[in-house]
């Protein structure tokens, strides 16, 4: 891959600026901190939305609209990001992304009913929608082969914590500030983001010969990826069943005319063919599989602490918070674990260490000791970071440089999917188990049964891990084979 600090053979062009720190761990921050904010506002307001129910003058039941507006929004416009990106400049889509994303955050905090709440999310999701996936072609545009895994292991742990942090983060705001700060928050932040991106990243050319967009394939994702969202959330829910198949069928419907569309397309908005990669393949589907896990985690564990547990939302915010610092540390001993046992073995020995740690939380009960659980779920937090770390940076090893944009796209929001699917799955489980149990409530069994089965689901992927070859990303681990 060409560094992109490298000055031009040709005479004729002048140089690519250089950054004041040409440093990867610098381009790595920046990308993280946007992804951050892009990830944190997914489940922020989980914990605010009776507040603002109230303030607004509806029913709290009303206001999942506002969260799942959101989600809608980055599902659509993900698959958009890489073809925007290359016809308009990597380094100006990046920044024009983030100030959408503050505008939206400012619409969101002046908001005065649920339809300008609506209206401002999905702005917001708009910027957000483009920040993750432009963030992560940043760090592979510029960044050495043989950092890529240390600057992945940095981008990680954004993605990873915004979502769990969200909740306690929303209900500390609620509590001892107003739910409109959950939005003045993303305004330094987003400002001092863009001041950094303009200072410091380096300006990433547009595609030499823009393609012309994809606008069926845009229409035909936007149904699909939107459809089978929402009738995940409505089947986890289960409010109601029939219109949740009925958008599920839609989903997959309109999944299977894209296939149709993509084979005739030759720059398609969602490049399929790049599934024939053995390394992004098995990436894409073993990630799959451990995501549903990981997105199911900050579902069920404030539920059952704060539900079966009976504990206050700042003291399960504080075992949440175990998770997070568990990634941290784990993303400093990534490179150097990667570099010793290669990403093969890493992933199939650590995947299955990552499922039988959230496997361990059906064990957990109300009389165990917090520094226990604190403990079990920082090495789960550790586990998880590995994990993607490995994922997001081998994935890219067999990509061609001029279709690394398309790869993040469709890496990106396969992610997003699954993700979601995550939250919906262990909805699904724990509705289902409180069902033939005949409670209204879930009960402390019926978190052991949802935490079981997802962690099964998770397990699967080390068949995926087995069929990557002995020496899959080498070169950009530093590991040889004795």
């Amino acid at each position: 891959m060409t560094l992109l600090t490298e000055e031009t053979t040709d005479a004729s062009t002048p140089p690519l600026p250089l950054p004041l720190f040409p440093d990867y761990r610098v381009t790595s921050l920046i990308v993280a901190c946007a992804i951050f904010m892009e990830q944190l506002d997914a489940t922020v307001l989980a914990t605010a939305l009776p507040t603002m129910a109230h303030d607004f003058h509806v029913g709290a039941p009303s206001m999942s609209i506002a969260m799942t507006v959101y989600l809608l929004a980055l599902a659509i416009l993900i698959p958009a990001s890489g073809a925007v990106a290359e016809r308009f400049g990597i380094k100006r889509v990046f920044q024009a992304s983030i100030v959408v994303f503050v505008l939206g955050s400012i619409a969101c905090s002046f908001a005065t009913s649920l339809p300008m709440m609506v209206a401002a999310r999905l702005l917001q999701g708009a910027g957000g929608a483009m920040m993750a996936p432009i963030g992560r072609l940043i760090v592979l545009r510029t960044v050495e082969r043989r950092h890529l895994v240390s600057a992945m292991s940095w981008t990680l742990i954004p993605a990873f914590l915004g979502p769990l942090m969200g909740p306690p983060l929303g209900g500390f705001i609620v509590t001892y500030l107003n739910w409109h700060w959950i939005f003045y928050i993303n305004v330094p932040i987003g400002l001092l983001g863009y001041w950094l991106v303009r200072r410091f990243i380096l300006e990433i050319p547009a595609g030499a010969k823009p393609v012309r967009f994809d606008l069926g394939g845009f229409a035909l994702c936007g149904i699909s990826l939107g459809s089978l969202l929402f009738g995940f959330e409505m089947l986890g829910q289960s409010t109601d069943l029939v219109r949740a198949l009925g958008l599920i069928a839609l989903g997959s419907t309109a999944g299977v005319g894209y296939l149709r569309h993509e084979k005739h397309r030759r720059d398609p908005l969602l490049d399929l063919s790049l599934l024939k990669i053995d390394s992004f393949r098995l990436s894409v589907v073993a990630g799959s599989l451990m995501r549903v896990t990981q997105g199911a985690q900050p579902f069920l564990l404030p539920l059952m602490f704060q539900i079966a547990f009976g504990l206050s939302a700042v003291r399960s915010g504080e075992l949440i918070l175990a998770t997070t610092l568990g990634a941290i540390v784990m993303r400093s001993a990534t490179p150097g674990l990667l570099r010793r046992v290669g990403f093969r073995r890493g992933m199939v020995v650590n995947g299955v260490l990552s499922s039988l740690g959230y496997a361990v939380c059906a064990l957990f009960r109300p009389d165990w000791s917090f520094a226990l659980m604190f403990a079990l779920l920082f090495c789960c937090g550790a586990f998880m970071s590995f994990q993607f770390a490995a994922y997001n940076t081998v994935a890219y090893e067999a990509v061609p440089t001029e279709r690394i944009s398309a790869a993040s796209s469709l890496y990106t929001t396969l992610q997003q999917l699954m993700l979601s699917v995550g939250i919906c799955s262990g909805a699904l489980v724990l509705k289902l188990s409180m069902g033939v149990g005949r409670h209204a409530e879930p009960h402390q069994l019926d978190f052991s049964i949802a935490f079981i089965v997802v962690s099964l689901i998770s397990l699967s992927s080390t068949r995926w891990h087995l069929r990557f070859a002995s020496d899959a990303g080498h070169e950009l681990s530093g590991h040889r084979r004795g």
